[in-house]
């Protein structure tokens, strides 16, 4: 597994992570290029998306100048094998799960596992997370960010779910270190009709608004 690693430096210039889900492996292809060249750096390949695997081998083949890709939806070990075989530089778990979280941090690999509640989100932080995901931030909004960034100011929290143009600027206010999106980010209508310059305009849309919103 001689693939390049993650690049924080990267993730820095825009910390949000794109979430594909259940997409063609054909429009993924088309997606990456698309993606880097609006501004953004972090995608995951989720590992119920068909053919997860081979996505991700083929998107650092092709792909992997000035982009991190990772694979997301590990809850197994047997997950975090298949995916770090196919050269993920970075896993996101749904949930808190001890041993993929510890198998993560023995490879050096960055990981950003799902967690709700401030118990798990603490426990995933002591364990060596990277980044905890805040999943699904969905019901409770950008307030939470802040209430437990209050006396839970070392830790670095990711929200996911529910994050789209309107709201992401109020996340960054709150003290997200992170955002993960899916569906917001990757327009179906758009997709299906393979119209790739207005995909990419509507990410610049949200490079724009992430950039006024960190200031």
């Amino acid at each position: 597994m001689s693939q390049q690693p993650f690049s924080w430096e990267l993730f820095s210039k825009a910390p949000v992570v794109g979430i594909i889900r259940g997409l063609k492996p054909d429009d993924i292809h088309h997606i990456m290029p698309v993606y880097r060249e609006a501004g953004l750096t972090t995608i995951e390949i989720t590992m119920n998306t068909d053919y997860a695997e081979a996505i991700i081998q083929n998107a650092v083949k092709y792909h992997s100048e000035g982009l991190n890709i990772g694979a997301g939806t590990v809850c197994t070990l047997e997950d975090l094998e298949k995916a770090l075989a196919a050269g993920a530089q970075f896993i996101v778990t749904p949930v808190l799960e001890k041993k993929v979280i510890k198998a993560c941090v023995k490879h050096g690999v960055p990981i950003f596992p799902g967690a709700f509640t401030p118990s798990e989100i603490y426990k995933a932080w002591s364990l060596g997370a990277s980044m905890v995901k805040i999943y699904p931030a969905t019901s409770l909004g950008p307030d939470y960010v802040k209430d437990l960034k209050a006396p839970l100011n070392q830790l670095k929290l990711m929200p996911t779910g529910g994050i789209s143009l309107d709201n992401m600027a109020a996340y960054f206010k709150a003290g997200a270190d992170g955002l993960g999106i899916g569906s917001h980010l990757f327009d179906k209508a758009l997709i299906r009709q393979k119209d790739w310059e207005g995909l990419k305009t509507h990410l610049q849309d949200f490079v724009q608004r992430m950039h006024l919103a960190r200031g």
